[in-house]
């Protein structure tokens, strides 16, 4: 499990240089669903308003707390994701949403250039975990970091801004301190399946038993 540490200061979110700070995220132990929050509860408003996917009347919704530097959440995208989608977001079985979860600071400014685009940050998001190699886990992470998001449309003036943004930057880090604080996440990734709570890898196997599982169960109301 990784544990928290304090909130990240804005001048360790524009270092030049994080080598401590990027190692992958590890497998966590945890197997077993961890206690039920209420939908409610899970879908209550945070500092940064929900990115959602798929029918809002959908019978599952999936909440997943995801760094942008860790290993786990990026193979999730690549490999468990599309199916997901395929199969139940675009059928309208399942709702989605991705919150913020950044274990460091380079997470963090992942984040906050991924929000900068606002309606785009999905798309951002999925290219920042599909490139994780070229920024995450380099030398000279921001500079990685910040050649992937030219990409996304972000220059050099505006990557600057963005890193600067306070107000943006206590808005991710909210995000992450509520789930930690409300519903005991410390590690990623994190799934909330209709309020039950699931630690760890998650393969495309997985989902199929537990959402066969959580349709079963009452429908989560519309937000």
């Amino acid at each position: 499990m990784t544990t928290l540490n304090l909130p990240l200061s804005r001048r360790a979110v524009l270092a030049a240089s994080l080598p401590a700070l990027l190692a992958a995220c590890p497998a966590l132990a945890e197997k077993a669903p961890a206690p039920k929050v209420t939908i409610d509860e899970l879908m209550a408003p945070n500092s940064l308003p929900d990115i959602v996917q798929g029918k809002a009347d959908a019978p599952v919704t999936i909440v997943e707390y995801a760094s942008m530097t860790c290993g786990h959440c990026a193979a999730f995208h690549h490999d468990v994701y599309p199916v997901l989608k395929k199969d139940y977001i675009d059928t309208g079985k399942v709702r989605f949403i991705l919150r913020e979860f950044p274990l460091d600071p380079i997470a963090t400014a992942a984040f906050m250039l991924a929000r900068s685009l606002d309606d785009k940050r999905d798309a951002a998001v999925d290219l920042l975990f599909a490139q994780q190699k070229n920024w995450a886990f380099t030398d000279t992470p921001l500079e990685g970091l910040g050649n992937v998001v030219k990409q996304a449309g972000i220059g050099q003036a505006k990557f600057e801004e963005v890193l600067k943004d306070a107000k943006l930057q206590r808005a991710v880090i909210a995000v992450r301190d509520r789930a930690a604080e409300k519903f005991g996440v410390n590690a990623t990734p994190t799934f909330f399946i209709n309020g039950v709570k699931f630690a760890g890898e998650m393969k495309a196997a997985d989902l199929d038993k537990i959402i066969g599982g959580a349709t079963q169960a009452e429908p989560a109301p519309a937000k």
